[in-house]
């Protein structure tokens, strides 16, 4: 058995019906060949001038053959004298084999002594994780009541088997695993993702991004084998596959923090996302997702809502105003005509001061004290954030964008994370872990693989990130992240409720982001169209805390 480079199934009844009309002229070259000009060349005789037996046992061949190429066994077994056991090895080949097409040529035929018809072949397959394969067969057809018929046996399906057996594929199992920080298989399926298991190619996750690494290179993983029928036992190996075994991908993901974040989701029942990182090094200790799939963890592109409001709070900061400064919050704020209010229409005591607007979430504060930033001051801020650069994180990512405002209102509403303002998961984890470290470090997934880390091209001011520190303490103490209250380790957060689409009222997605005092630990919790960041995502915060101790 050779390889040969044979085209996508597509076309091949269209060089079928062309092979056909072949039959009637002079003499023709028919070439089955792939983009590399490897191919196989048959030179067919002038058929008028054959004997017409063999013209016509041609063509009933023709019709198993085209039925055989379309993967209709029961088809092709009708053209035989054995069709029950045609069909069930047709059947059996075509399915153990899963050709994604097929190209079977006869040769010149000739006429027996008998009264036969002796008609050499060559079947060629493309056969997802074998490649290109072919090999050269014979039939013979006799004619009963007038009509031709192929003598069906074993050996006329490929010349190496006999009768009981089929041939079928061996994969070699040589792909390495997706591990944790610990070296031990990671079972997060969404990061991981899926190999394809006909081609054993990575299709997803990070089983598709680091495929040649894993499968130990490009070429065929698979051997076509001839097996028992009855034992499924190999007998004879008929392409060989060169044993090149894959390298394994370490990535950060800490398995005790990973199965917290995966616990906390168990029962929610929206579409959600936990994201840990370490602040230190950025490092993502934890990306869950429910249900699997997407891995809105790290490339969700979401309105972040208020959790947004952690980088409008350093703008302001930076623009000289205090934590202790007085914030007022009324019911609505009106910018250009348009309304914002609070949720639940709630407003603070005349003594409010930023942090307690900060810490209780008051949008009407946000979006009047928006007037106070410059068109690009948001953008700028963000950039200390590390918002709206390429990471390099070892794994696909979206990375945020905070645009420039076009006009208040789009400063308003961005000031409170909507209108244009987009974010993962990972990003607003990234901005938790970036106020405790006091700088920002770009998350990594697969230290290996990042071959430059991305950079800030701004510094948050070492008092800002003292503020903000206090602030999102505040928050958990005296705000709207009491569900945290309780817990151990003085968790900072800063809650977020983030509208969508077009209803009236809105849909809301509900955020948490925040980072434990007392350890290297920063988080987000993302519930799409999950209502309130305090009462909803709050409580799943608060379980995946606990559930790491």
């Amino acid at each position: 058995m050779t390889y040969l480079d044979l085209p996508a199934g597509p076309g091949r009844h269209d060089r079928r019906r062309s092979r056909r009309r072949l039959y009637g002229s002079a003499a023709a070259l028919l070439v089955l060949g792939g983009g590399v000009g490897v191919g196989y060349h048959f030179l067919l005789a002038d058929r008028g001038a054959q004997d017409p037996q063999v013209v016509a046992a041609t063509a009933r061949f023709e019709r198993f053959a085209g039925a055989w190429e379309d993967g209709e066994a029961r088809k092709a077994a009708a053209y035989t004298d054995s069709p029950d056991a045609a069909r069930s090895l047709l059947t059996s080949v075509l399915t153990n084999l899963a050709p994604s097409a097929t190209e079977v040529t006869p040769g010149d035929g000739a006429k027996e002594r008998d009264g036969e018809v002796r008609l050499p072949f060559t079947v060629a397959m493309r056969i997802p994780g074998a490649g290109p394969v072919r090999w050269d067969a014979q039939a013979r057809l006799r004619q009963t009541s007038g009509r031709w018929t192929v003598e069906f046996t074993t050996p006329m399906v490929h010349p190496k088997m006999k009768a009981g057996q089929t041939l079928a594929l061996k994969s070699r199992n040589t792909r390495a695993k997706v591990l944790d920080k610990d070296g031990d298989p990671l079972a997060a399926a969404s990061l991981v993702g899926t190999v394809d298991e006909a081609t054993g190619k990575g299709t997803s996750g990070l089983e598709a991004r680091y495929d040649a690494r894993l499968s130990g290179g490009k070429g065929p993983k698979k051997s076509v084998v001839i097996v028992d029928r009855a034992s499924g036992q190999p007998v004879k190996t008929l392409t060989a596959v060169k044993a090149t075994k894959g390298r394994p991908v370490r990535t950060t993901i800490d398995p005790r923090v990973q199965r917290a974040a995966a616990e906390a989701l168990s029962g929610v029942t929206k579409k959600a996302a936990i994201v840990a990182v370490d602040p230190r090094n950025g490092h993502v200790l934890a990306a869950a997702n429910k249900p699997g799939g997407l891995n809105r963890a790290l490339a969700g592109r979401y309105p972040p809502g208020s959790t947004f409001k952690v980088v409008t709070a350093a703008a302001l900061l930076k623009g000289g105003l205090s934590p202790a400064d007085p914030a007022a919050c009324p019911k609505y704020a009106r910018v250009d005509g348009q309304r914002f209010e609070n949720q639940d229409l709630f407003t603070l005591p005349d003594d409010a001061t930023f942090q307690d607007a900060f810490a209780r979430s008051c949008n009407t504060f946000f979006v009047d004290a928006a007037g106070k930033l410059s068109d690009t001051s948001l953008r700028d801020t963000a950039r200390a954030f590390g918002i709206g650069g390429g990471w390099d994180v070892g794994i696909t990512t979206y990375d945020g964008s905070v645009p420039a405002a076009t006009s208040a209102n789009d400063k308003a509403a961005a000031a409170i994370g909507q209108a244009r303002v987009q974010a993962s998961p990972l990003v607003m984890a990234s901005i938790a872990a970036t106020v405790k470290q006091g700088s920002f470090e770009q998350p990594v997934l697969v230290p290996e693989a990042v071959k430059k880390r991305y950079r800030a091209p701004e510094k948050l001011d070492a008092d800002v990130a003292d503020d903000l520190r206090k602030m999102m303490r505040a928050t958990v103490t005296s705000g709207s992240g009491h569900a945290l209250k309780d817990l151990p380790g003085a968790p900072h957060a800063k809650t977020g409720t983030a509208e969508f689409g077009t209803d009236n009222p809105p849909h809301t997605h509900a955020w948490m982001i925040g980072y434990q005092g007392g350890s290297d630990l920063a988080w987000a919790v993302f519930l799409e169209d999950g209502g309130s960041g305090g009462a909803d995502a709050g409580p799943v915060a608060a379980r995946f805390l606990k559930k790491i101790g």
